[in-house]
């Protein structure tokens, strides 16, 4: 078994509650892990043998270009996309932040951090 980590994916997306951001856009990132076995691919050196993180990059690109007023809804997207497009996968970790929300104060980011497993 390996981890793979993708870590500060930074993306302007459109989430929120309020009507403002899904117009104004904010900046976010996104950690994600996934456990998968990755022992034929360190002895085979292919790409078709373990997870490909350009892929899992997309994953993430194409599930936060889709508006949703939670952070917990994305990241389940996220981890839902990841387990059904890449069979190798077995656990996903996903981190979703948004830089300086609009909550009424000096805040750098809020994030939730969700998990999931075949």
């Amino acid at each position: 078994m390996g981890t793979i980590r993708l870590k500060n994916i930074k993306i302007y997306a459109f989430h929120g509650c309020l009507t403002e951001e899904g117009k104004i856009g904010s900046d976010y990132l996104v950690n994600l892990s996934v456990k998968a076995d990755l022992k034929k691919a360190s002895n085979t050196d292919e790409l078709e043998d373990t997870v490909d993180y350009v892929m899992i990059q997309q994953i993430v690109r194409e599930e936060m270009a889709v508006r949703a007023k939670l952070l917990e809804h994305v990241a389940k997207r996220i981890m839902e996309a990841v387990l059904q497009k890449l069979e190798m996968v077995t656990k996903v970790k996903v981190t979703v932040a948004k830089r300086n929300p609009p909550i009424g104060g000096d805040v750098a980011e809020v994030s939730v951090t969700i998990k999931l497993k075949r």
